[in-house]
């Protein structure tokens, strides 16, 4: 399968760079022309507060101003968050991977894998291995590869083996371009209905505790690089990985498709009041959608907005790490607002240009949004750079 021409993204970019009018800041920006433009806050923004509270403020009301003030203020976000969704079971050491398939598809090949995601859980996955890797050579042997894990419903679509769901086959354009890709899908394979192996915690965080482990899986192979894995995903896998990337910080960068960016109760597909999310009651059953008189907020999700709470506490714990969103219906350029929120974090920490936002009209991934992201990975992942 062909790669989008670079020329179009360009194209698709042409009239962000005349609308912000940052040229001269591009010119010296570390990251290749195609995607510069995106790690840049339209002039519109500039200025913009979205009456968010600063996730630089403390519980207590101090501001952290230093890279030490952060990493106790970090402490602080994780620790509160953790206690609103519940504990995670241990972390696995060493999880459990075995083969169960060789397939050679075009530029890459496909190993479906029976992968230990939780202490004697297993879900089937597909692991896509770039010309010159093995995912089973002994230590020492052959060269170190950047990974990606590509969380999704299921671990086809991500592997390109669902044709009827184009531009969301992540794992395969990227192993076509020298990525090991993990692909997965929902545990118990129903996204509603989650499979928690009995863990106490909201499906969300259990979702974040398999991609932890999934994590793990990877660096231990032997033809990965453990320090340069990143994470994606799209919508539910969008929110995954979003959730994944925040709460572990192991993972070296991550992009996310038009996941939600922010608790808004107007758009049903920002939905993290579910039950399947952040809205799991064990003492009230709520009927899906909105929320409404007759179907109001329930478990942790209820209780962080009574308390004011929102994802842009979690975006900021990503500093100094960099991330990409490539926001459609749900993530428009109206939130660059709230990203800045994670881009003052990283101003604390001496970092710039570590936040991006490409948009596209619709939810739907485009072939420009998808180059944004291989690119993104590109840049960061690749050795050397």
């Amino acid at each position: 399968m062909s790669h989008p021409p670079r020329a179009l993204l360009l194209a698709a970019l042409s009239t962000v760079s005349v609308v912000s009018g940052l040229a001269s800041a591009r010119a010296a920006s570390p990251w290749p022309a195609e995607i510069a433009p995106l790690f840049h806050v339209p002039a519109a923004f500039a200025d913009a507060n979205d009456g968010r509270r600063s996730p630089l403020l403390f519980a207590d009301g101090r501001t952290a101003a230093t890279a030490a003030d952060w990493t106790a203020r970090r402490a602080e976000i994780r620790a509160q968050w953790f206690a609103l969704m519940g504990p995670w079971p241990e972390l696995l050491a060493a999880p459990r991977l075995e083969t169960k398939s060789e397939t050679a598809r075009d530029g890459f090949t496909q190993w479906r894998v029976r992968l230990e995601v939780a202490a004697g859980k297993f879900q089937e996955a597909l692991l896509l291995l770039p010309p010159g890797a093995l995912h089973d050579a002994p230590p020492g042997a052959g060269k170190k590869f950047p990974a990606v894990l590509v969380p999704f419903y299921d671990p086809e679509t991500s592997a390109g083996l669902a044709p009827e769901k184009p531009l969301r086959d992540f794992g395969a354009q990227l192993a076509r371009r020298g990525f090991v890709a993990l692909c997965l899908g929902a545990p118990g394979g129903d996204a509603r209905r989650p499979d928690l192996g009995g863990a106490n915690c909201q499906p969300l965080s259990y979702l974040v505790y398999l991609a932890a482990n999934c994590h793990t899986a990877l660096a231990r192979l032997t033809c990965v690089d453990a320090q340069r894995i990143g994470v994606v995903g799209h919508s539910y896998g969008g929110k995954w990985a979003m959730f994944a990337s925040c709460l572990d910080e192991r993972f070296a960068c991550a992009a996310w498709s038009d996941p939600g960016l922010v608790f808004d109760e107007a758009r049903p597909s920002i939905n993290y009041w579910e039950p399947w999310y952040l809205g799991l009651d064990a003492t009230i059953t709520r009927a899906p959608g909105l929320i409404s008189a007759t179907s109001p907020r329930t478990g942790p999700y209820a209780t962080m907005i009574a308390q004011g709470r929102d994802l842009h506490e979690l975006h900021a714990l990503m500093a100094p790490r960099p991330f990409l969103v490539t926001g459609g219906s749900e993530d428009t350029a109206a939130r660059w607002p709230t990203l800045r929120h994670a881009i003052a974090v990283n101003r604390i920490l001496g970092r710039e240009q570590r936040v991006a936002l490409h948009n596209r009209p619709k939810h739907d991934p485009t072939p420009e949004s998808n180059e944004a992201i291989y690119r993104f990975f590109e840049t960061v992942l690749r050795p050397g750079n």
